[in-house]
């Protein structure tokens, strides 16, 4: 049997963390908080990601609820709309939360590369 040589697989673990039955925060609420700070928008956000607006703030109403302080704040608009804003706390957070997966991703791969070449191979 002719064994190619596989081009290596990535790996991508999905960190939850929880804050008794709720989900404080994962890879959905921060891809909503990286959009919320790339847009200052909750409504463009949420558009991006293909979810309606109202779920898009109920997310970010569980992650408020969640920690000591805010991570979103919402300004109500005018003529031009409204905006919502990454607080500090909410700053932090993300750069917390994102620094904690490459940490996961960098520990994991001794062992991912042992476990792919366990791996049939994908046609």
């Amino acid at each position: 049997m002719n064994k190619k040589a596989r081009k290596p697989l990535p790996i991508s673990p999905r960190v939850r963390l929880y804050s008794g039955k709720d989900v404080a925060l994962g890879p959905g609420k921060v891809e909503l908080l990286t959009r919320v700070a790339e847009s200052g928008s909750l409504s463009k956000a949420a558009r991006e990601m293909k979810m309606s607006y109202m779920k898009a703030w109920l997310l970010v109403q569980v992650m408020n609820r969640c920690f000591h302080q805010p991570l979103v704040t919402m300004e109500r608009g005018g003529a031009h709309g409204g905006r919502a804003v990454l607080t500090d706390c909410g700053s932090e957070v993300l750069a917390l939360y994102k620094a904690m997966e490459e940490a996961g991703v960098k520990a994991m791969k001794p062992s991912w590369s042992r476990l792919q070449k366990l791996l049939r191979p994908a046609w």
